[in-house]
Parts: C-alpha cells; sequence; structure tokens
C-alpha cells in the first residue's frame, strides 16, 4: 500500500474577473464549463501525490511505455536530461544571486564552462534506440474536481515521447492511462529515461495546488449574434478602436484574454483557438467530436501583471514553473473520445 505524505495545505487563487460575465450576458451561461487550474509550482512530488513532471504511482511487473518512431522524429538540439537539469540548476542560481544582491543577472566563467552551447546536440542516431516516455502529469480523483476517467477509475497519468513528431504538428506525442490506485500493490521504484530529449518537453516536478473556476466557450464558437454583441461590449468598454487606447489585454476588458479563458495548466474547461481558428478535432476511431481533456501550458500568466496571477504569488516568481515550452509559447491540448476511454486522444497546439 503507497501511503500519501502529510502535506501543508496550500492555495493558489485566481483573482475575482473584472466583470462579470454571466451578469452581462446571461445566455453564456449555454456555454460555460468548469476547469481546474493545476498552478503547477517547482517541489517534490512522490508517487502518492498529484503532480505535474513528478514520479508515476505505476506497476512495476507493467512495461514502462517507449516511443520507437527512430528517425521518423524531428530532432534538434538534443540533450541528455541530466544536461537538461543542470542547465536549468545554472541558471536559476544566477538569478537567485541578481535577485538576491540587487545586481545585474550574469553567470560565472565556470557556469559558461559548464553551459552547453546553443548549436550543441547529441548524436542523431540515439533516436534509434527506443525512448522511454517522460512522465507530464499524474491526477488524482480526489485532488482534481474536474476529474474525467472510467467509473473505476481514480488516477490519471500523462506521459509522452520527449521529441517533436511531425504527424503530431511537430509536438510531444501524448499518452494516457486511467488506473485503480489500490491496484497498485508493488509500485515501480525507478521509472526509465529517455537517452536524449528536447529540453523543452522535460517538466520540471512540481506539486499542483488545484483550483476550480468557471470558463466561457471562445469566442469564434459562439453564436454569431451572441459574438458580436460581446465585440461590440468589448469596444464601446474600451471607447472605440482608437490605435492610441490601451491594448485589451491591459485593460482587462478583452473576453478572449481576460474573462473567458484561463491560461497555464489545467483539466477540463475550453481550447483557447486563437492561432489557428477552431477546426474539428474528430475521434479516429468513431468519428465522434472529441472534449477538451486536459492542457499542458507554456505559461501559467501573460505578462508581469497577467489578471490571471493567482493572488498568493510572491513578486518576481516565474510564470513558467515546469519549464516546458510548447512551440513558440503555444499551449498543448488533449483532447478525449466521450464514447471511449479506450480510443486515443488527440493533440492541438494553440
Amino acid at each position: 500500500m503507497v501511503r500519501r505524505p502529510t502535506i501543508i495545505a496550500m492555495t493558489r487563487t485566481t483573482p475575482p474577473r473584472r466583470v462579470d460575465l454571466a451578469e452581462l450576458f446571461p445566455e453564456l451561461a449555454e456555454h460555460a464549463a468548469t476547469a481546474t487550474r493545476l498552478h503547477p509550482r517547482p517541489g517534490n512530488p512522490g508517487i502518492a501525490d498529484s503532480s505535474v513532471g513528478g514520479p508515476l504511482l505505476w506497476p512495476a511487473d507493467e512495461p514502462w511505455p517507449v516511443c520507437t518512431d527512430g528517425a521518423g522524429h524531428y530532432v534538434s538540439h538534443l540533450r541528455t536530461p541530466a544536461m537538461v537539469r543542470r542547465s536549468r540548476e545554472i541558471y536559476a542560481a544566477a538569478q537567485a544571486r541578481a535577485a538576491a544582491g540587487g545586481t545585474r543577472y550574469e553567470l560565472t566563467d565556470e557556469e559558461r564552462a559548464e553551459l552547453p552551447r546553443y548549436d550543441f546536440s547529441e548524436p542523431e542516431d540515439l533516436i534509434d534506440e527506443s525512448v522511454p516516455l517522460v512522465p507530464v502529469a499524474q491526477l488524482y480523483r480526489r485532488d482534481v474536481p474536474d476529474f474525467t476517467g472510467p467509473a473505476d477509475a481514480d488516477l490519471l497519468q500523462v506521459l509522452w515521447c520527449p521529441l517533436d513528431h511531425p504527424e503530431e504538428g511537430y509536438n510531444p506525442r501524448v499518452r494516457l492511462y486511467w488506473r485503480r490506485s489500490a491496484d497498485v500493490t508493488r509500485p515501480l521504484s525507478v521509472a526509465p529515461e529517455p537517452t536524449v530529449v528536447s529540453g523543452a518537453y522535460l517538466p520540471t516536478p512540481c506539486v499542483v495546488y488545484p483550483e476550480q473556476i468557471r470558463e466561457y466557450q471562445y469566442s469564434g464558437l459562439l453564436p454569431a449574434e451572441l459574438g458580436a454583441r460581446i465585440t461590440a461590449w468589448e469596444d464601446e468598454a474600451r471607447g472605440g478602436d482608437d490605435e492610441d487606447d490601451e491594448d485589451e489585454e491591459d485593460t482587462g476588458l478583452s473576453y478572449q484574454y481576460d474573462l473567458s479563458l484561463a491560461p497555464g495548466w489545467k483539466v477540463g474547461g475550453f481550447a483557447n483557438w486563437s492561432l489557428t481558428d477552431p477546426h474539428p478535432m474528430d475521434c479516429v476511431e468513431c468519428g465522434t467530436a472529441m472534449t477538451l481533456l486536459f492542457t499542458a501550458a507554456s505559461s501559467e500568466w501573460h505578462g508581469t501583471g497577467g489578471s490571471w496571477r493567482p493572488v498568493e504569488e510572491p513578486p518576481g516568481v516565474s510564470s513558467v514553473p515546469t519549464d516546458v515550452s510548447i512551440g513558440r509559447g503555444y499551449d498543448l491540448y488533449v483532447f478525449r473520445c466521450p464514447e471511449s476511454y479506450e480510443h486515443p486522444p488527440a493533440t492541438a497546439m494553440q
């Protein structure tokens, strides 16, 4: 039996929205859903904890999943996991020195010598080996209000191949596992690691501080008349379309960025299709329209004063606690088929 360690409860709280959308537009109630912001922060989670990038409660007698695509991966700047972690330690130490002394951020000569050159890459033939998947998230039903899974499952594990897959939109390929934690009586002690990774896809282990919020559908998927009224309201609130006005994100009166869709790692809710515009996400097995299950994000909030930044965050805290970067700072949305949990997930970068 795996015992859950005693952890001092902490919280992360999303600031109230400056405008009550449901009061302004009551019909939005038909286009609302709850989501759970995970609020991952660097820590030392165990196998009995919900986490991002932490160890998994994995049966010792179950083979660890691997990717065998070999040369089918797109590779650039391959690093060993140890090199990625050491580089992060060096940068963090330099940032801590600068913050503590009120000095300019600067690396020492010894630190620079230890860091790989930007154009360095491990040999590409290393990807010809089987690549063990890396833990992305482990979520217990007890911790996540918007947990979705088979009725007898209380644990969702998300893993991915830490290399780019062209057929996945040059993103990591995701695998999902639902479990009954009580069935894992003999857990794996040490998980295998890939020889090389893309550093952007190796999450820093984080504890999570789940918080349920309410979201509203992406504006482009709302009924046309409702969407037009919201746009007109935004224009009026900003005083028209004068280019000298503050932008929408700064005023806090943007439906899309400040009022309807939370950034960051989360479970449930809606996808933000602002990169490509919405496109169908249908199950490859049965053709059913899929629903958003999970979001892996490059950033927890936008800008130094982002309106989604939790009220408990102290000054100077990074908005990228997981060290994951999707594309050029986007999110990776993981969709599931509502007909069967055995059908494969689908992903979209936005």
